[in-house]
């Protein structure tokens, strides 16, 4: 795919990956529209960066974006949906367990009601994560989440052909998410990447060329691309 003047809707675009994704459409010549539930968090934004607010779980209010947005080329999904839980699933609070899926049921519905809207040349990307097929302790609710948004993409590719689907799976990854800052910010990427065959946090830009890549590569559909460091290679 060609990206120059096609539309994009990049939902969790203002932020962290999501915000590197909608600036790297810009720079391809894309216009782009980057939602999420607080826009403000983007910051000044370049020409080409249409900004605005949806909650993805509110299922009558994404019907209504797509409604209003009309056709696009490109919808990318990174939003992260609410909450997570972490810890042992035999300790954990059940509503945290389930608030976790607010992920799913969000991608879900921007699916439901975004995908009429993409073009028949269009491509559909969502966002998982290494937990999905390689949890590390503690990461029992991420990982069936995860497991739960690639099931979804393989399911539904067939659905949707000759639309393409496809999901890229980020490892550990320095984005705001992360609230520590100085020494303990860089001690907690140290210890939890110690063991990856890339022993440091991805930058969010590393994730977004991957999403590019499963935008424009269009012999690519119902797959999904790592972006983890080696997380998943590790013994």
């Amino acid at each position: 795919m060609d990206i120059a003047d096609k539309k994009a809707i990049v939902l969790g675009g203002t932020s962290g990956i999501g915000l590197k994704t909608s600036l790297m459409l810009v720079e391809k010549g894309a216009s782009v529209v980057a939602v999420s539930r607080d826009p403000s968090k983007a910051g000044d934004v370049p020409d080409g960066i249409r900004l605005a607010a949806l909650d993805t779980r509110d299922l009558d209010a994404v019907e209504a974006f797509f409604n209003a947005e009309g056709d696009i080329d490109i919808l990318v999904n990174s939003a992260t949906g609410g909450s997570r839980a972490f810890g042992p699933f035999m300790e954990m609070d059940m509503k945290g367990f389930q608030g976790s899926f607010d992920k799913l049921w969000g991608y879900a519905n921007v699916l439901r009601y975004g995908v009429s809207h993409v073009r028949e040349t269009g491509s559909i990307v969502i966002v998982s994560g290494s937990p999905a097929r390689k949890p590390k302790p503690g990461q029992i609710a991420l990982s069936a989440v995860g497991s739960a948004v690639e099931a979804l993409a393989r399911a539904i590719a067939a659905e949707i052909a000759p639309k393409r689907i496809n999901v890229v799976s980020p490892g550990i990854i320095d984005t705001p998410m992360v609230a520590l800052s100085g020494d303990d910010r860089t001690k907690h990427y140290q210890n939890v990447t110690k063991s990856h065959l890339i022993d440091r946090p991805g930058d969010p830009a590393e994730v977004a060329k991957g999403i590019i890549f499963a935008i424009e590569n269009e012999f690519i559909t119902g797959t999904t691309i790592d972006v983890d460091g080696g997380w998943l290679a590790t013994q």
